[in-house]
């Protein structure tokens, strides 16, 4: 399979959906409580999918957003060439993408875990192009089509992991060259992190006015991110912005309350207002809008 051929097809049709302020939609919804195609978990014994399939299954993936799509939210490219914290966001929502697809292949959710691994080309980073060329951060856009490709493959449950770790590597190495504005490490962190709890929340508040899958899944991945972010940056955030530390466990706390799992609970009956409340509050405590 022409991997590199794939990306470019898959990257005209996303163009043609996006703007550089607005994503689009995670691919076309399915509703959970439609009866499925019957599916073996992602880890069972399948027969290795054909060139011929998978390219069919990536093809899939391009189709264009539904108007009932996700909404999840956008990034300030043009600011991402100064703005670290906008930077950073662009990255965490790929890693969101990242960590939500692993989560939802463990969960046997082949078909949205494979669409999840791709969005973030079209989503965020092709537009983000031109801000990694002048950090100096070679593409790594591949590893995201390749990842996805293994998932419609049938590869295994740990060589997936293994693939999600290193796009993970990757975009933290990312990271590292984003622009200085004289922000330090874990006031970047916390603004990154207000950003994923806010996207997470409201992408909660969609999953209860439908039952599409994909909107929940975008919500688990935020959270994913929010939390693990947090986790890496938690010590110096709470030394530097101790009201912000502790406006954010509580937000966390309650987002993982939302979302126990990348697989869609039913009923969804998390308070959406108490879950608002504590996004707001982050903000507040950042001096976010």
């Amino acid at each position: 399979m022409d991997i590199k051929k794939k990306r470019w097809t898959h990257l005209g049709l996303g163009a043609a959906l996006m703007t550089t302020t607005a994503l689009a939609g995670c691919g076309e919804p399915a509703a959970k409580d439609a009866a499925p195609a019957e599916q073996p978990a992602a880890d069972s014994a399948t027969p290795e999918a054909t060139e011929a399939e998978v390219e069919a299954k990536l093809e899939a993936v391009n189709a264009p957003a539904a108007a009932s799509g996700e909404g999840e939210g956008g990034v300030a490219i043009e600011a991402a060439l100064t703005d670290p914290v906008v930077y950073n966001i662009a990255l965490a929502v790929a890693e969101a993408h990242v960590l939500a697809a692993r989560d939802a292949y463990r969960d046997g959710e082949t078909e949205a875990a494979g669409e999840m691994f791709a969005h973030p080309v079209s989503e965020v980073l092709f537009d983000m192009e031109p801000v990694f060329e002048a950090r100096g951060v070679a593409d790594f856009t591949d590893q995201f089509l390749e990842a996805s490709a293994a998932v419609f493959a049938g590869e295994s449950v740990e060589e997936i992991d293994a693939r999600t770790a290193k796009i993970v590597a990757t975009l933290r190495a990312a990271s590292k060259k984003a622009p200085d504005d004289g922000s330090s490490p874990a006031a970047i962190t916390t603004g990154v992190v207000a950003d994923m709890i806010d996207r997470s929340t409201k992408m909660y508040r969609l999953s209860t006015e439908s039952d599409f899958y994909e909107p929940y899944l975008d919500g688990y991945g935020f959270y994913t991110a929010a939390k693990d972010q947090f986790g890496s940056e938690e010590e110096a955030i709470t030394a530097e912005n101790p009201d912000a530390a502790e406006a954010i466990r509580g937000a966390l706390t309650l987002l993982g309350e939302a979302y126990p799992t990348a697989a869609r609970p039913h009923p969804l009956d998390a308070d959406v207002s108490a879950l608002t409340v504590a996004a707001s509050e982050v903000f507040l405590t950042v001096g976010a809008d």
